[in-house]
C-alpha cells in the first residue's frame, strides 16, 4: 500500500488545489525540498517556482506558485500563495494576446482607470508567461 499525504494549494483567490499525493516538490527559498507522507513537521518560505506533486500511477501536476509559505504537517501540507496556477490551466497564446492589447492601452492615453486596469492585465499576462518558461524548463 502507497502512503499518500493531504496537500492543499491556496491562493490570495481561491483553493487551487486539495486532494492526496505521494511526494511533494516545492521551491523553497533555500533549495528545492522533496516532501514525503509522515514528513517531520516544517515550516519554509517558498520562492517563486513549480510545485510538483506525485499523485501515483506515474501521475505528476504541476502548479506555478509566485512565492508563499509551506507548512508540513504529519498527515497534511499546506502552500499558501499570493498566485497559484495550474499548470493545464495557462493558455500561452491568451496571455500573449493579454500582454499585447495592455502594452498599447498603456502606450495610449487613457484615464486613470484605464491605465490601472491594463497596468493589471499586463501584470497578470507577464506572470503567466514567467510561469509556461519555469514549467518549460522541469519538463526539459
Amino acid at each position: 500500500m502507497t502512503m499518500t499525504v493531504h496537500v492543499d494549494i491556496v491562493s490570495a483567490e481561491a483553493e487551487i488545489f486539495s486532494g492526496m499525493a505521494e511526494m511533494i516538490i516545492a521551491p523553497a527559498i533555500d533549495g528545492e525540498v522533496g516532501i514525503l507522507p509522515r514528513h517531520a513537521q516544517y515550516i519554509t518560505q517558498l520562492a517563486e517556482g513549480v510545485i510538483r506533486l506525485k499523485l501515483g500511477d506515474d501521475k505528476e501536476e504541476s502548479f506555478y506558485i509566485s512565492g508563499g509559505l509551506l507548512e508540513v504537517q504529519p498527515h497534511k501540507v499546506t502552500v499558501l500563495s499570493d498566485t497559484a496556477l495550474r499548470a493545464y490551466d495557462i493558455d500561452e497564446e491568451a496571455a500573449l494576446e493579454v500582454k499585447k492589447n495592455a502594452e498599447k492601452l498603456l502606450t495610449d492615453k487613457q484615464s486613470v482607470f484605464e491605465f490601472a486596469k491594463a497596468q493589471a492585465e499586463l501584470a497578470d499576462a507577464m506572470l503567466q508567461l514567467r510561469a509556461i518558461a519555469k514549467l518549460r524548463k522541469i519538463r526539459k
